[in-house]
């Protein structure tokens, strides 16, 4: 899979059953292998994720990228209470 960043902020991301995550903010970069790591979305849909909570979706979870990002997983709810995710960047950590 091969984008320019530019192509990807902006996209809109849903879930495998086709409901609406968020909007890509950011790519997310681990500067040490040089590779992009994740889709960061600052105001994500509140049905699926707790109000001011801000996500870092892993490429891992993308089924593929076109006119929007589809994801192959995504939890049922994410919420504060989850705390960061010990592999999750450091600066999206709150």
């Amino acid at each position: 899979m091969l984008e320019t960043l530019s192509n990807i902020i902006g996209l809109e991301i849903y879930e495998p059953r086709g409901m609406f995550v968020g909007t890509v903010d950011e790519v997310v970069i681990d500067i040490s292998t040089m590779r992009a790591t994740g889709l960061y979305v600052e105001q994500a849909n509140p049905v699926l994720v707790d109000k001011d909570v801000a996500i870092s979706i892993p490429f891992g979870w993308v089924r593929g990228i076109g006119d929007a990002v589809i994801l192959k997983t995504f939890p049922e709810h994410v919420g504060a209470a989850d705390g960061p995710r010990r592999d999750a960047p450091q600066s999206f950590q709150r």
